[in-house]
């Protein structure tokens, strides 16, 4: 019998699924060891997460509004169960420490998944920006996120914005309204394209009456840049500081105050744009002040200003996001064909009527020769 045939045969190696029981090797258990944080937050996992987490964001300076918009579409996923899980009292939540949350966000045990699967009646853009949220934590934390859980795919949207009839309606009730800011802030949206938290954050000290034109510091993803205004925004200025003066106080810097001499807030100015809305007979959610941020772009399109002064004026990080206004509505398209369209008309009738003069006076020419 040679060696050949006394030699036994090796055993085929199988998959990880074809263990059952006491014969899995520990290779495929991996996922049931403790695992590390990451170098940078080792020092701090005692710590209350949420206050670990919110110095990470202000480092990364993400604005006031994304932080809170972070920490409300977090919890759910925080306080989500597993099968046998009891639930996550308001102490516990609130003295999680930076160590604890790591474990239970291990991705491997499902919990995601879970939380994952309660956003299914969510509007797409809101499950895209908690699926943000919870991907940025997991990274700082040192997890990888799960490849099989998705974005939503969401359809191409247009800015909306007001008709030039809806515009005008605006402004004339914004100069009539019983809130002596509104005709400030509507002026203004429509001259400068500032966003809601940037008019919001004007200082007294920001504004160049001399130059027509207004500083914006920390705007969003911490930028600072100029926006210019026109004329008609300098007279709405003036004829609020009178105002101003008799509500703020003295040691009061915010360029737009409510009647208790505060610092106006987002919501208080899309009540503002809530009334006049009402006033005007507009639908819900039709004038916002992200509406007059869009008109502001699209009105300097349609008079020919290029892209990237619109970006800068904007304020925008990429020309990507300002190329949106490029696809601009039906009516638009209208106003600016029928616009290009007479334009053109008039310069055939000036043709055609400059052709006849010089033709009679090229018979008269002729006449006195004869």
């Amino acid at each position: 019998m040679n060696e050949k045939e006394t030699r036994k045969p090796q055993p085929m190696a199988r998959k990880p699924s074809q263990f059952h029981g006491h014969q899995e090797p520990k290779q495929a258990r991996l996922d049931n060891e403790p695992r590390q944080l990451p170098a940078r937050l080792q020092h701090i996992q005692h710590l209350p997460w949420q206050r670990c987490y919110e110095q990470q964001l202000k480092t990364e300076n993400k604005s006031l509004n994304t932080q809170k918009s972070y920490f409300y579409g977090l919890r759910s996923l925080v306080e989500a169960m597993l099968p046998n899980e009891s639930i996550l009292t308001e102490e516990q939540y609130e003295q999680m420490t930076l160590g604890d949350l790591v474990d239970r966000l291990e991705p491997m045990n499902g919990r995601i998944d879970v939380w994952v699967h309660s956003l299914h009646s969510l509007k797409p853009t809101t499950f895209n920006a908690r699926l943000a949220a919870s991907r940025h934590l997991l990274k700082w934390l040192g997890h990888r996120w799960p490849d099989h859980l998705l974005r939503s795919r969401v359809g191409k949207r247009l800015p909306r914005t007001l008709t030039k009839r809806e515009l005008s309606d605006v402004i004339e009730a914004a100069k009539h309204s019983e809130n002596p800011s509104a005709d400030l802030i509507v002026t203004l949206m429509l001259d400068t394209g500032l966003r809601v938290s940037e008019v919001c954050s004007l200082n007294i000290d920001d504004i160049d009456l001399e130059d027509n034109s207004a500083r914006v510091i920390g705007g969003k993803g911490d930028k600072d840049r100029m926006v210019l205004f026109t004329e008609r925004t300098r007279q709405a200025l003036h004829r609020w500081f009178p105002i101003r003066h008799t509500i703020a106080s003295k040691h009061q810097n915010a360029l737009i105050v409510n009647r208790f001499g505060r610092r106006l807030n987002s919501r208080a100015i899309q009540r503002s744009m809530d009334a006049l809305a009402v006033e005007i007979g507009l639908p819900q959610g039709r004038l916002t002040p992200h509406v007059l941020r869009h008109n502001f772009a699209t009105g300097l399109l349609e008079r020919g200003a290029d892209l990237v002064s619109i970006q800068r004026l904007m304020g925008h990080a990429t020309i990507a996001t300002t190329r949106v206004y490029l696809e601009i509505s039906d009516q638009t398209l209208r106003e600016v064909y029928h616009r290009a369209q007479s334009m053109r008309a008039l310069e055939e009738r000036e043709d055609i009527h400059h052709l006849s003069v010089m033709d009679e006076t090229s018979n008269l020419l002729l006449e006195d020769e004869d």
